[in-house]
């Protein structure tokens, strides 16, 4: 097994570790999808490593694959939201191009052809990037971030931009400039946020991968809501630079896609060192689809009581079941994982600092939740408590004293496993009323006010969507949400699984083993053309209530 280190830094991803890569991921492969070209709805119902190998085996060209997703994304698009930008012209050009190395055989890696998207705070040249904000709506970069570089250099076609929570800043993925973006288990609820459209466009087969950014659970949040994997790799093993800022010093970047084998096989393509990311840092090669597989019987996993506390009964239920398959796939569960407690924010001014500046450019043209937060930042009411530099100097300083401190929390267990959310998805329409009431509430209420039916679900407050999840951008550990199991109306729910840094090769093999022995990965949601649209009432109103449940799940294979 390749162990990443912070010393002996390579460039990722040679010639010989992609063609070992891609063989690795061969053999679950299945022959039968390689014999013909299936119909469109088959064809972007398929995995991420399932059309690679189509690719590789020319049974297939990436502008099938481009025009297939196009035409679910033009049927579907209108009811889910989670595109704002469609790069249909670009893609299909970058299709043929590839195309034509595919058929001279020459394949730039596993990615060759593989049309994915980005959440719409990752730059791209000459198309433009909002942060779903009105802030940005005419926001067009020069540049391409560099980690959107570095997947067109192994062959990936970048399909879209995708919504999100304004400049990742929320839970719930609804305040978007561009409007919600709907769960495709039931339109009527929020995908989790703020990677809200990545959620909503894997789960519904909109693209074969997507890029999240995780802030305080912004990749694993939708992951779990939307039922699909998504995983935090270990901060600064992913490039950030060319990505709108949430919080620099706890923000990460990571790929979303439906089975632990094709995230497996995005981020051995993603990983890197970046010597103009002041955030990135040196790893060795690694070939994550290879790690993937090592044996897991060793394995002891620690499961951090306070994690467990206050979590829905259907939420608990799974999460059991679960751990009984974990624990007779591993040495079981040999520790109640206390993990260090001296937990850090973000420093005060990693966020404000960004924002201050572009308030001095836009004016405050947010969103009104956003607006309300940058309002009391620029005029704090009177006796209001402003952080200083030293405040901010200090939370820095504890945030890296815990990221030097956790990796030691990890000694009588390897990885530890707890629900990725302690809650249920709510609606779109309770979600939207909770954020309108806290951002009228005095600055002294704050995010502490009761949300809609005496629950709050922004990550901004306790209980909230991301309440699991933050303190693992806090640690900067790696930690990966999988869907185990669904609730009786049909949503479904997540499982995280998390270990010290540098440890994605026994994360991502705990994902695998547990994904192998379970069905949970293979069920899609049902959509069509004739899928109804609920209304949104922003009121929460009792009529705001009376929404559908969802529809049961179709088997994927």
């Amino acid at each position: 097994m390749t162990k990443l280190t912070r010393r002996g830094f390579n460039f990722m991803c040679g010639t010989a570790l992609v063609a070992e890569t891609f063989s690795a991921a061969w053999p679950r492969i299945s022959m039968a999808a390689m014999a013909n070209t299936p119909d469109p709805d088959k064809l972007t119902a398929m995995t991420l490593t399932e059309v690679s190998g189509m690719i590789h085996m020319k049974t297939i060209t990436s502008t099938e694959l481009v025009k297939a997703l196009l035409d679910r994304i033009n049927l579907l698009n209108p009811k889910l939201n989670c595109y704002i930008t469609v790069m249909g012209k670009e893609a299909l050009a970058q299709a043929a191009t590839l195309d034509a190395e595919q058929k001279a055989g020459k394949f730039r890696g596993p990615l060759h052809g593989i049309p994915i998207s980005l959440k719409d705070n990752i730059d791209t040249a000459g198309t433009r990037t909002t942060a779903a904000s009105p802030m940005f709506k005419d926001r067009v970069p020069t540049e391409d971030a560099e980690i959107v570089r570095k997947l067109k250099l192994a062959g990936a076609i970048i399909l879209g931009k995708l919504n999100l929570h304004e400049f990742a800043l929320g839970c719930t993925g609804d305040i978007s400039y561009f409007g919600p973006s709907r769960n495709p288990w039931n339109l009527a609820y929020v995908t989790g946020g703020s990677s809200a459209g990545s959620g909503a466009a894997v789960s519904a087969t909109l693209a074969y991968g997507a890029l999240g950014t995780d802030t305080g659970g912004s990749i694993r949040c939708p992951s779990a809501w939307c039922g699909i994997v998504g995983l935090k790799p270990t901060i600064g093993l992913v490039s950030i630079r060319g990505i709108i800022p949430c919080s620099a010093d706890l923000d990460h970047c990571g790929p979303m896609a439906r089975t632990v084998e094709d995230v497996a096989l995005m981020l051995t393509q993603m990983a890197g060192y970046d010597s103009l990311d002041i955030f990135s840092v040196p790893s060795t090669p690694a070939d994550y689809v290879k790690e993937m597989t090592q044996p897991v019987k060793g394995f002891r996993l620690g499961t951090p009581q306070s994690f467990y506390d206050h979590v829905e009964p259907e939420i608990e239920k799974a999460i059991k079941a679960a751990l009984e398959v974990l624990t007779s796939l591993t040495a079981g569960v040999t520790s109640s994982a206390p993990l260090w407690s001296e937990l850090p924010g973000g420093a005060p001014g990693d966020s404000e600092f960004y924002h201050h500046d572009l308030i001095e450019r836009y004016g405050l043209n947010y969103m009104l939740p956003t607006r309300t937060r940058f309002e009391r930042m620029e005029n704090p009411t009177p006796g209001a408590k402003v952080a200083t530099a030293a405040d901010d100097a200090r939370a820095h300083q504890k945030l890296l004293t815990t990221r030097r401190m956790i990796d030691a929390s990890f000694k009588d267990f390897d990885l530890v496993v707890v629900p990725t959310t302690r809650n249920l998805a709510p609606t779109i329409n309770d979600s939207l009323a909770n954020e309108t009431k806290l951002s009228k509430a005095p600055a002294s209420s704050g995010s502490r006010l009761e949300g809609v039916n005496g629950k709050v679900y922004d990550w901004f407050a306790p209980g909230g969507g991301c309440t699991n999840t933050a303190p693992f951008d806090a640690y900067g550990i790696p930690a990966i949400s999988l869907p185990c199991g669904f609730t009786e109306s049909g949503m479904p729910i997540g499982l995280m699984i998390a270990g010290p840094h540098f440890t994605e090769g026994k994360v991502l093999a705990l994902a695998y083993a547990y994904q192998q022995a379970t069905q949970w990965h293979k069920k899609l949601p049902f959509l069509n053309a004739s899928t109804v649209v609920p209304p949104i009432i922003e009121s929460g109103s009792s009529e705001a209530k009376i929404m559908p449940e969802a529809k049961p799940g179709v088997d994927a294979k």
